[in-house]
């Protein structure tokens, strides 16, 4: 059968109508999945709107919360402002205020030294024009003035001389002055002593009693030759070697009963010819104080006492009858195993006494090297009879039998030793000598030997330093009942 007879008998139409029909199939399925993926895609726009949206909420709080904190911050700094303006304006009340009692302390001032010049000035018109004092009316004034100024506290001669009465009464009566000085001391050492003797714990009872030791010393026809001897030993005060070589401050009161003799000693040692130590007066003049090798016996001046550059032979002050207070410092030796610089300085009543151009200033220097030490530990040479200190005197080792030498007619009371320089300008001198026999040294530092010699009866003088090296009173002449040193009450 032909090809066209077959078309015709099964219509060609028929298969193109088979294939359109498969394309609007084809067609509608192509448009519902393609409606799907729009919708799919839709959402997720959506999703995306929405998680944008969110993001944005959470910025608007960040910043809501960013401004929050700005603004607290600018309220704590105005707080800041208004406190800082306050305090301004307070420290400027406070420099109004500083002004304006510095210009009146300044009138005050002005008013005082305006007050001083003219007293100055009337006292010093009325000492010119006067042919002759009046002692009945200036000079009860100048001294009545000047107590009422000094007041109870002790003073030496120079810080004396500065309460300007005190000054006029010495341009009109030298003597007198002098006089008046040592009387208003006395006096001042009595109202201290009466206080200390009344003084009250619930009421008025009476304090312990105020003594010394008196010596007669080895030169007077009816001396005894007593003397106070201890277990003290220089150069080795604490049983060890270590000696007051390195450095040494002493003070003491002493009471001269004689000094017409040549060379006393308060109390001292000398263990060999380079070891000594010992304090002393050579003379009325010169001091006798000896340290290692060196005698210091050649003070030419008081420190600021009617001296000029040249004076000789001024006399240290020391009197018969008169208590005065000493200290003598010394700087230690320069040996490299010590490091001193060998200075001796000494002052009576605070007042320094000095020797003419001493090398360094002060009394100069002493040697006393390690080598001249004498201890049974730590020393090149042992400790003999004459290496102990004693009172009344010195132990001397030219006679290691009996050593007690060159002894002194004195009283003596608060012997204290330390082994170090205290004092180099006069302040702890003049602290003690300001205090008085009633100055307590017991917890000072440096203390190595402190003698009061306030026991009053027996045979012991009590050492109230740490090592308790206290002191025997006897005499040279063996008679322990009679001829031992005096306990007197002050």
């Amino acid at each position: 059968m032909s090809l066209e007879l077959l078309k015709e008998r099964f219509g060609h139409s028929g298969v193109t109508k088979e294939v359109d029909n498969r394309e609007k199939i084809h067609e509608k399925l192509s448009t519902r999945f393609r409606y799907k993926k729009d919708a799919d895609n839709e959402e997720k726009i959506h999703e995306k709107l929405n998680a944008q949206f969110n993001d944005m909420g959470d910025i608007k709080s960040i910043k809501v919360q960013h401004q929050e904190q700005l603004d607290e911050k600018q309220r704590i700094i105005e707080n800041f402002k208004i406190e800082t303006s306050e305090l301004a304006n307070e420290v400027a009340t406070l420099k109004k205020d500083k002004a304006v009692l510095l210009d009146d302390l300044n009138k005050s001032k002005w008013m005082e030294d305006k007050v001083h010049s003219t007293a100055k000035q009337i006292y010093e018109d009325k000492i010119k024009t006067m042919s002759y004092v009046d002692s009945t009316e200036l000079i009860p004034l100048l001294i009545s003035v000047s107590r009422e100024k000094q007041g109870n506290t002790r003073l030496n001669w120079g810080n004396w001389l500065k309460i300007s009465e005190n000054k006029y009464l010495f341009q009109i009566n030298e003597s007198l002055a002098k006089r008046v000085f040592e009387d208003t001391n006395v006096l001042i050492d009595r109202a201290i002593g009466f206080i200390n003797r009344k003084r009250t714990r619930g009421g008025d009872v009476d304090a312990a009693k105020n003594y010394f030791l008196s010596f007669t010393g080895d030169t007077a026809a009816d001396s005894r030759k007593d003397y106070v001897e201890t277990t003290f030993n220089p150069d080795s005060y604490d049983g060890a070697g270590t000696g007051l070589n390195r450095g040494f401050t002493v003070s003491y009161w002493v009471k001269p009963l004689e000094l017409d003799h040549t060379v006393y000693f308060a109390f001292g040692k000398r263990s060999q010819a380079n070891g000594a130590f010992q304090f002393g007066v050579k003379n009325t003049d010169k001091i006798k104080i000896g340290i290692g090798s060196a005698d210091k016996d050649d003070n030419t001046h008081l420190d600021g006492i009617g001296w000029e550059s040249g004076d000789d032979n001024v006399a240290h002050g020391a009197e018969v009858g008169k208590w005065s207070h000493w200290v003598v410092t010394y700087g230690g030796d320069d040996h490299s195993s010590i490091g001193g610089d060998r200075q001796v300085r000494v002052w009576i009543d605070g007042v320094e006494i000095l020797k003419n151009n001493a090398s360094g200033g002060g009394m100069g220097t002493a040697n006393w090297t390690p080598g001249w030490q004498n201890c049974d530990e730590g020393c090149d040479d042992a400790a003999n009879a004459a290496s102990y200190l004693y009172f009344g005197g010195r132990s001397a080792y030219q006679d290691l039998v009996n050593p007690y030498n060159q002894g002194w007619a004195c009283s003596l009371s608060e012997v204290a030793i330390y082994n170090v320089e205290k004092d180099e300008d006069g302040t702890f001198a003049n602290e003690v000598y300001n205090g008085g026999t009633g100055y307590d040294h017991s917890g000072n530092s440096g203390l190595v030997g402190y003698w009061k010699f306030n026991e009053g009866s027996g045979t012991t003088v009590k050492d109230y330093g740490p090592y308790e090296k206290h002191g025997t009173l006897t005499s040279e002449t063996g008679v322990e009942t009679t001829d031992i040193p005096t306990w007197e009450e002050r």
